[in-house]
């Protein structure tokens, strides 16, 4: 029942700090004030968390859990769960949002984030090289290899939310997604 009650406790925290990251960005935000929304002292959200640093690492883990979720692991992507993870992601702007700028901030040296995107970048590129493998074989129909084709796939999906988040109405993510992989097939039989 205690586990129970911290783990909720910890959920209620994620959930908050994603709220004011959002709002505030993470060089704006205070504990104080994640503590304060859930109903802490920023020393009881300390016994959670026992730094800035470990709740934001915490945050962004819980967001790729997320990503993740419904029994789909990253090993297990196909390019129409990519679809459905961009269709997902339309639908939340605040986590869009929250990612979106802790991605920013954190090709800033120093910055506590820049190790965990740099880490996550380099798995996320390999997966996407399985995804496109798996799709395609060794060569796309353009000739690419799934390696060299990748680190395209994975600037597309975030630069859409870059866009999509500046100007919802003029940018239709999903959408835009399935026509990059109508290019990637070289073919129109994408939906």
């Amino acid at each position: 029942m205690v586990r129970a009650r911290s783990e909720e406790r910890r959920a209620d925290i994620l959930r908050a700090a994603l709220e004011v990251i959002a709002e505030r960005g993470y060089r704006g935000a205070t504990l104080g004030s994640v503590a304060e929304r859930v109903g802490l002292t920023q020393q009881g959200l300390l016994h959670y968390y026992p730094t800035k640093e470990a709740l934001l690492v915490a945050v962004l883990e819980e967001r790729d859990r997320w990503d993740t979720s419904g029994g789909r692991d990253r090993e297990g992507w196909r390019l129409d769960l990519l679809e459905s993870l961009v269709e997902y992601n339309a639908m939340r702007p605040g986590i869009v949002q929250t990612f979106s700028a802790l991605l920013g901030e954190s090709v800033t040296d120093g910055h506590p984030a820049r190790e965990f995107f740099t880490e996550r970048y380099t798995q996320v590129r390999a997966n996407m090289a399985d995804v496109l493998r798996l799709e395609f074989g060794e060569r796309l129909p353009g000739g690419l290899t799934p390696e060299r084709a990748a680190p395209l796939l994975t600037a597309v999906m975030d630069g859409l939310q870059y866009q999509w988040l500046l100007d919802p109405a003029s940018v239709d993510m999903p959408g835009a997604f399935r026509d990059f992989l109508r290019l990637l097939s070289g073919s129109g039989d994408r939906g």
